[in-house]
């Protein structure tokens, strides 16, 4: 079965030996995406946060033939259970009519203290390639 890798230039990606996202036919599965913009700057505000990963991976997606109509899961790991309203409603803005299968777990740590999220998406996508009519956009 065909693979297709796609990198967010992230540089942990070569370190550790992964990939951003990867498809294998109609499955795209993204890896835990942390909210660091190129120049290693992290919005200190969850919200803010849930959008960069967010962005990180609708691209990855998008890169892979998908849209956020895709996404059937996400998994979101947090290390302060307050902040699962603000993270929420960003996951609610881009999901909301699509409602994947959804999880938050509360961690004690992430790599990076600065990082209050990272989230993980999986979607499928139709036999073409090409993602089924859509709309929802980040």
């Amino acid at each position: 079965m065909d693979r297709r890798r796609v990198s967010s230039g992230s540089p942990f990606e070569p370190r550790v030996g992964f990939s951003r996202a990867m498809r294998v036919g109609q499955r795209v599965l993204v890896s835990g995406t942390a909210p660091v913009w190129a120049d290693g700057w992290c919005d200190p505000d969850p919200a803010g946060q849930a959008r960069r990963c967010f962005a990180i991976i609708l691209a990855a997606l998008a890169d892979l033939g998908g849209r956020p109509v895709d996404v059937v899961r996400t998994r979101t790991y947090l290390v302060d259970r307050n902040d699962w309203e603000a993270i929420g409603r960003v996951h609610g803005e881009i999901f909301g009519e699509v409602r994947p299968a959804s999880t938050m777990v509360v961690v004690a740590g992430l790599l990076d203290p600065r990082w209050r999220v990272e989230i993980e998406a999986e979607a499928i996508l139709d036999d073409a390639g090409d993602s089924p009519g859509g709309g929802l956009t980040s």
